[in-house]
């Protein structure tokens, strides 16, 4: 008996099924990870903006603190703005490229009573138009 090998039909059948399977789950695996991004992009958001609160509430340095929404990355920031802070005390959180922030891009905290400088809304979009809302509330609580 001669030992049987693959035919060209069956290595065809074989390209072809798995050429479908990949075009299938290109998209859904796409489409989590900017979901995921999103969700990444979120929860480093209000993390920052809760380490700022409780930076102002410890009175650390002496000072109020705030956050600030850049392309790409998060910044906690020591002093009552953006363009007048100590920039040595800087803190900067990366996030995905593909996420934007729409609403409040800035906002700092009282010393001492962690109180933001105004209520505040914060929208986060993906490339997919996949968004998170952040809400800030005048007594600093977040809602996401």
């Amino acid at each position: 008996m001669k030992p049987r090998a693959f035919t060209l039909i069956e290595m065809l059948l074989s390209v072809s099924v798995m050429a479908i399977l990949t075009g299938i789950m290109v998209p859904i695996f796409l489409s989590f990870q900017t979901r995921n991004d999103v969700d990444i992009a979120s929860l480093a958001l209000v993390r920052s903006i809760r380490r700022a609160e409780q930076l102002s509430r410890n009175g650390e340095g002496d000072s109020a603190w705030g956050v600030n929404l850049l392309s790409g990355e998060i910044a906690v920031f020591k002093g009552s703005t953006y363009t007048g802070r100590d920039a040595a005390y800087d803190e900067i959180f990366s996030i995905p490229n593909n996420i934007s922030f729409t609403g409040t891009s800035s906002m700092a905290f009282s010393q001492l009573y962690g109180w933001p400088s105004a209520s505040s809304t914060i929208n986060l979009t993906s490339v997919n138009n996949e968004t998170r809302t952040i809400n800030i509330n005048s007594k600093g609580s977040v809602n996401y």
